[in-house]
């Protein structure tokens, strides 16, 4: 029987909102970060693993935490999201240069190093870069789980992204009650 060692993954929701569609994304991304932020709570009390993993805003000299105080700096959803899930000592990171949190990043070595089982999934957008990583998690066999109030995306597209996770059994898609009773 595989032992339960589950890591907390957070998926780009360190960003500017300077995409074509962020104005669609903003308001679900700020319900998003309150769950997230709850689940971090949730983690950070049991020693468990958080992970953050974000784009670089195609900045390849930036670094992970020069990012997080650009979002700091700037107003709106932006700095009221990285106050929410700004990171703490003990907290894990990585730069991911495309949409999966696997693509070319050190995020499966750090898995494996933690110990980690299973993976529990969050951040936006659902139908992008959280899909990408769930179908790559599913796909190294981790048991990987997306808590739907953690996640963000645009309305129709959301639905249908965690629609296909469940369906093709590349992700159990729950509530986060369901999963903070676990």
């Amino acid at each position: 029987m595989k032992k339960h060692n589950p890591a907390l993954l957070i998926i780009d929701m360190f960003t500017r909102f300077d995409f074509p569609e962020a104005k669609d994304v903003e308001p679900g991304a700020m319900r998003a970060a309150r769950q997230i932020a709850r689940l971090v709570r949730h983690f950070r009390t049991r020693g468990l693993p958080v992970i953050y993993a974000n784009d670089n805003f195609a900045n390849w000299q930036m670094d992970f935490k020069e990012l997080v105080q650009v979002c700091l700096a700037t107003e709106g959803a932006s700095s009221t999201i990285a106050k929410v899930l700004r990171p703490q000592a003990g907290d894990y990171f990585i730069l991911k240069p495309k949409h999966s949190a696997f693509l070319a990043t050190p995020l499966a070595v750090l898995l494996a190093k933690l110990g980690v089982s299973e993976l529990v999934v969050t951040g936006m957008t659902a139908e992008s870069c959280v899909a990408a990583t769930c179908f790559d998690s599913n796909a190294r066999e981790y048991d990987t789980v997306v808590v739907r109030e953690a996640v963000a995306g645009i309305a129709d597209r959301k639905a249908s992204a965690l629609r296909l996770l469940q369906n093709s059994k590349a992700a159990e898609v729950i509530q986060l009650s369901s999963y903070l009773r676990r």
